[in-house]
């Protein structure tokens, strides 16, 4: 699966969407029960552990995506559930 994201410190981050529409991606719902993965990068691959960011941490990622992307808020109205946000930590 292709994904934008941004780097955030050590970290990826990006939205779990499904096009904006209604069902969580198929890659989001399996992280959920196998968070670790490997992501290919231009640079090369990364051994990596998935969550959800919430409270704190998601208000700040979301901020940042709000910079990247103008339309963000709009676009996820128009999903019926909170649009998870995806935060890929280096395998340590």
């Amino acid at each position: 699966m292709i994904l934008g994201y941004y780097v955030d410190g050590a970290s990826l981050v990006t939205l779990a969407m499904n096009g904006w529409g209604e069902a969580e991606p198929a890659w989001w719902l399996n992280l959920q029960t196998h968070p670790t993965a490997r992501v290919q990068l231009a640079d090369g691959t990364r051994e990596v552990v998935a969550h959800a960011a919430t409270g704190a941490e998601r208000t700040r990622l979301w901020e940042r995506w709000r910079v990247l992307d103008k339309d963000l808020d709009g676009y996820a109205s128009r999903r019926p559930s909170e649009t998870a946000v995806v935060v890929f930590e280096p395998v340590r």
